[in-house]
């Protein structure tokens, strides 16, 4: 028994530059990746990604919203999305008829869970919300949802990321 599990090991060198390039990863906030979808009123950035280190089932970046922008009702099909805000106010609403809304603030955690029609609002009319994006999947999955009213009709300014697109 057990074998298997020395295999692995015999030559170090070798290992050593793989690791040392393909292992752990820190990404420097002032070093994140702009070069994703942008749109006016949003500033975005990729942090972590297939492009960027090589992830295979996440997707990390920043996403920073501008006063009172609004998505359409969407949901992401099979995805997980976790938002934590850094700074200012975001209002949820979810539902058949998005009659459910919860607030987050600073250091909040908000979990989308799949298939769940859902609308983010920037909840302050004055601030910039900033917050931090993981998604379960590199694959941007967004369905938007046109036979729901918006339970607060969405601006001109959107919010859109690597996953919400411009309706």
């Amino acid at each position: 028994m057990g074998h298997d599990h020395g295999d692995h090991h015999h030559d170090h060198s070798h290992d050593e530059p793989r690791w040392k390039h393909d292992g752990v990863r820190v990404i420097k906030g002032d070093q994140l990746d702009p070069n994703t979808a942008q749109t006016p009123g949003m500033f975005r950035q990729a942090a972590i990604n297939h492009a960027r280190v090589g992830a295979q089932k996440i997707w990390a970046g920043t996403v920073s919203i501008e006063p009172n922008a609004k998505t359409g009702v969407h949901h992401h099909g099979d995805l997980e999305s976790v938002i934590f805000v850094v700074r200012d106010r975001a209002r949820m609403r979810w539902g058949e008829r998005l009659e459910f809304t919860a607030e987050a603030g600073p250091g909040d955690f908000i979990y989308v869970p799949p298939y769940v029609p859902h609308q983010e609002i920037n909840a302050n009319p004055d601030e910039t919300l900033e917050c931090v994006l993981v998604r379960s999947d590199n694959e941007a999955v967004v369905v938007n949802i046109t036979d729901v009213e918006p339970a607060e009709r969405p601006e001109t300014v959107y919010w859109v990321d690597p996953i919400h697109k411009h309706p």
